[in-house]
């Protein structure tokens, strides 16, 4: 799973990857600071079901931290998005091909409205970033129909001469994007195209199915970046009006600062938290002290959290509808062979069966599968059994279980 990081020059991108995952992206008060794509790690948290079983983990491909659990997902900051990017504009072509393999985005939007169209800085308020979202869908969507428009005519008329359907074409063509054709299925429907007669369609209609193709394909998050600033309250609220996406209030800048002074010892604070703990308070200055009150009082008490944890879950739990899932070896033990407890968790989408889980552990326990087991009930599980959030699985296979 990839998350990519979209928005204009300035507007927080960078600041909000390196408060995520803790990574060092340049970050710079000038547009496009970033130029090549910038990687890392965030993790989502979930309650750990350690707390359930009453053990201890050990935990291996994710982190449990009283009775927390930290699990990672990568993610990609990319080169700043400006209008008729799909043209070559800015880093356009190259920023859009950069997030080919992004299952989601996370659009960081200047809340307080103090950036132009292209990044600039201008007068607090006096930038709209309603256009931000608008221009910046749009941008998606013209890259996505100038994909289908280089070989549209030959795909179209085959589709109808040899009586194959759009659908699994499209997919076909649309693969190396990750997108499937039950998703293409799906947006067809939304769009409400005469799927049998493609070669009539107009631009405005492949238009029309490609946004929809965006939306179900590329979902989005907006996370209403520099809340605590000017005006910031006021556009958060109209964003919200705007669109169907869901905008999340949030402080990248404090989020980082408060990661910063926790690694450090100087204060406590969980990621997501709406509160800290001062620990060494001789070790604050008074600027420093005052920007703490400032956080407390303007983003914490206000909103409930600087917004990036809840912004990262929201994209994984509520978007993408990923289930934390936790495969063992030892049903009893709820460990693997090497006796570690609760090893592992995997993020998969609802609906994922007993025996595509045992795929995605490894090929050999897909296709010798013979059962699974849930750990709770010691209940038999057959293959198309559909996975529930927080499920205890071993999978027994021919020769091998896990």
């Amino acid at each position: 799973m990839l998350i990519g990081i979209v928005g204009k020059p300035s507007s927080g991108k960078s600041t909000f990857l390196n408060a995520a995952c803790r990574t060092a992206a340049k970050v710079g008060a000038y547009p496009f600071t970033t130029i090549e794509p910038n990687p890392g790690t965030a993790y989502v948290r979930v309650d750990c079901i350690c707390q359930e079983f009453e053990v201890e983990c050990n935990a291996k491909n994710s982190i449990c931290r009283e009775g927390v659990r930290l699990i990672p997902v990568d993610m990609l900051d990319v080169a700043g998005l400006v209008p008729d990017a799909h043209k070559g504009r800015g880093r356009g072509n190259k920023f859009l091909d950069d997030l080919r393999r992004a299952d989601a985005f996370i659009h960081v939007v200047d809340a307080s409205g103090s950036l132009d169209a292209e990044g600039r800085d201008v007068e607090p308020g006096s930038w709209d970033p309603k256009q931000d979202v608008e221009f910046l869908e749009r941008e998606i969507s013209m890259w996505l129909v100038q994909i289908l428009q280089r070989d549209w005519r030959r795909l179209s008329r085959r589709a109808e001469t040899e009586k194959m359907s759009i659908s699994t074409l499209l997919g076909e063509k649309l693969s190396g994007l990750q997108i499937l054709e039950t998703t293409i299925k799906e947006a067809l429907r939304d769009a409400q195209l005469q799927t049998d007669k493609p070669t009539e369609w107009t631009d405005e209609e492949l238009e029309v199915f490609v946004q929809k193709l965006r939306h179900r394909a590329k979902p989005m998050v907006i996370a209403a970046n520099k809340i605590d600033r000017a005006q910031a309250d006021h556009y958060f609220e109209s964003l919200n009006q705007l669109t169907d996406e869901t905008v999340i209030p949030c402080s990248a800048a404090g989020e980082l600062a408060l990661r910063n002074l926790s690694e450090k010892g100087i204060i406590s604070y969980q990621p997501g938290a709406n509160q800290f703990e001062i620990l060494q308070l001789e070790k604050l200055g008074e600027a420093e002290r005052n920007q703490l009150q400032r956080l407390q009082t303007e983003i914490l008490d206000k909103y409930g959290s600087t917004g990036v944890q809840q912004v990262l879950n929201t994209v994984v739990f509520e978007i993408l509808q990923l289930i934390p899932v936790y495969p063992v070896e030892d049903a009893n033990k709820l460990s693997d062979h090497d006796g570690n407890i609760l090893p592992d968790v995997y993020l998969v989408p609802k609906g994922t069966t007993a025996r595509q889980l045992a795929y995605k552990i490894h090929t050999d326990l897909g296709d010798t599968f013979i059962h699974a087991l849930d750990a709770r009930t010691k209940k038999r599980l057959a293959d198309n059994y559909e996975l529930q959030a927080n499920d205890v699985i071993r999978i027994v296979a021919a020769g091998a279980t896990h």
